[in-house]
């Protein structure tokens, strides 16, 4: 171990890397525009196609607009694969014309494809900083070779009814010609992965594989990533942690972590979003559509977050000391980093087994889930156990990260997208009770032995709380079997972190040809799940933890 030094640099810097080498290059372009002819033009061709790289913005505010819930005629030209095709009745702009329309005085004015479109309305509507103004007088392409998950028909369809032109079909091509994708290098996937969305990579386990056994391979844990996997050198990796405020930073190698005492956990990492898809049939909600398998149960080995807080002097009564920050190594265009944070008496707790975790399963990390190290916050959402983990921050405020304040949190039903307010609703931590049916299968056929229906599943409980019961009916609610825990692990709660696979063996009344099957779980704590999605419905349908309901043919 050592104090700050020249190396810790490389992780501080590697963020912005993408980020000055397009801007340099974009100078150059600028530059050789201005050698040919005398005007100052470099400093706007370097804001013109750096703002191409900052469309994110954009995109996260598209849903917001027109109160988020914009329904648009089926005409043809709304068809997302006509968007940005050009069109015979409107007039021709060029690039250089386009970029003259970058401040609210002469009108804001982005491009896609063949499209340009007039964005000021938007902006004055839905401020979003200088970043937003970033992306004026260029192409929003760039950002969506990024987050592709925002390429969709409704965004589309919303910048449809900004149209006011097209640019040539060569002009089009030209700020993105040199533009690679940015998830080229992305680590292969099993086949057996069910992708949500495939850039960025997101995808879940076939939920009848998630019973087979109680640790869940590396090869089919759930994937969520928000941005592109980053590529980090091992031999190079640096994690820094620090105090906020003060110039004292410890900076740690991977080699210098693994000499540190070894720390093994089994715990369940579950996005927040799990089972959203059910959610979503009560009323849209924005966010992936999730399954019921969003989640998975590993061994995790690392050093405890405890033991590096205390090394650096971090005193766990410290009253102005609250929370502890993580920071990613995956960026964005901006240099903006994923980040998330926990209470520090989570991080400090003798009993939370926070980890930073450098093998998963026995083996590496996989570049996937966080290679090299990845923090590991058992009985917390997915969402705070950060991977590719290049920065700690022991803090009195929460992080300011997009996915911190402005994501994965819980509302109202009769909250929407008008009156939605991020300040009031504090950010997921511990995850309520849950419970899933991984076999059968919705609208499977299944053979009835016996008189009797074999129904298998998985239930979990946030906060380290262990499940004490689950419930199946076949009727409606009207009779309930307790179905075996079949794997469970020893722990005991509040350190209890793994899920709990059971089993139920449902009789079937002679005849019947179908039924609904029902299950809820009970923890320790005697928590249980809500009946129903329609009281516990939020628009970014997260929390999803209503009885887990499908519907089978009997054979």
């Amino acid at each position: 171990m050592k104090y700050i030094g020249p190396r810790v640099m490389y992780h501080r810097l590697l963020s912005r890397r993408f980020v000055n080498q397009f801007s340099r290059s974009c100078y150059q372009f600028g530059h050789e525009e201005n050698q040919e002819s005398g005007a100052p033009r470099a400093r706007k061709y370097t804001k013109m196609l750096l703002g191409a790289s900052v469309g994110t913005l954009l995109a996260y505010k598209f849903y917001d607009y027109r109160n988020n819930a914009v329904v648009l005629a089926e005409s043809p030209e709304m068809k997302m694969g006509n968007v940005g095709v050009a069109k015979a009745d409107l007039p021709v702009y060029t690039l250089h014309e386009v970029s003259e329309h970058s401040t609210k005085e002469k009108r804001i004015w982005v491009t896609y494809k063949e499209g340009v479109y007039d964005i000021t309305d938007f902006v004055t509507e839905h401020p979003g900083g200088d970043q937003i103004l970033l992306a004026a007088g260029s192409s929003v392409e760039p950002f969506w070779l990024l987050y592709a998950v925002h390429n969709n028909p409704h965004v589309l369809q919303i910048l449809e009814t900004l149209r006011i032109g097209n640019v040539s079909k060569e002009d089009s091509q030209q700020l993105v010609a040199d533009m690679s994708d940015p998830y080229s290098t992305d680590p292969q996937r099993h086949a057996a992965l069910k992708p949500a969305s495939v850039k960025p990579f997101n995808a879940e386990t076939p939920p009848f594989l998630l019973v087979e056994q109680f640790i869940t391979p590396n090869e089919l844990f759930y994937v969520r990533n928000h941005l592109p996997v980053p590529q980090v050198d091992p031999e190079t990796y640096e994690l820094e942690v620090e105090v906020e405020g003060r110039k004292k930073c410890l900076v740690l190698t991977l080699d210098e972590i693994k000499k540190l005492p070894r720390h093994t956990i089994t715990a369940t990492i579950m996005c927040a979003g799990n089972r959203r898809s059910e959610m979503v049939k009560v009323k849209p909600v924005k966010g992936l559509n999730w399954g019921a398998a969003a989640v998975g149960t590993a061994t995790w080995t690392g050093v405890r977050l405890r033991d590096v807080l205390i090394k650096l002097g971090v005193d766990e009564d410290d009253k102005k000391l609250k929370h502890v920050q993580f920071e990613g190594l995956d960026f964005d265009p901006t240099g903006k980093t994923y980040g998330a944070s926990v209470p520090l008496w989570k991080a400090m707790s003798k009993r939370g087994d926070v980890i930073l975790a450098y093998e998963m399963n026995g083996e590496a990390i996989p570049r996937d889930h966080g290679f090299p190290i990845r923090v590991i916050v058992p009985g917390v959402v997915g969402a705070r156990n950060v991977k590719w983990l290049g920065r700690i921050v022991v803090s009195e405020n929460e992080s300011d990260s997009h996915w911190q304040q402005n994501d994965y949190k819980g509302f109202s039903p009769s909250t929407d997208w008008d009156t939605v307010d991020f300040t009031k609703s504090p950010a997921i931590q511990e995850l309520p009770v849950i419970s899933a049916i991984c076999k059968p299968s919705e609208g499977e056929k299944v053979k009835v032995e016996d008189g009797h229906i074999v129904v298998k599943g998985y239930a979990w409980s946030g906060g380290g709380q262990k499940i004490a019961r689950v419930d199946v009916t076949a009727d409606g609610g009207s009779t309930w079997f307790v179905a075996n825990l079949d794997h469970q692990d020893s722990a005991e709660p509040p350190q209890h972190w793994s899920w709990t696979l059971w089993s139920a063996r449902i009789p079937i009344p002679s005849g019947t040809k179908q039924v609904e099957l029902w299950a809820k779980a009970v923890d320790s704590c005697y928590n249980t799940q809500p009946e129903t999605f329609k009281n516990i419905w939020n628009l970014r349908g997260v929390l999803s933890n209503a009885y887990h309901r499908i519907k089978i043919k009997l054979v």
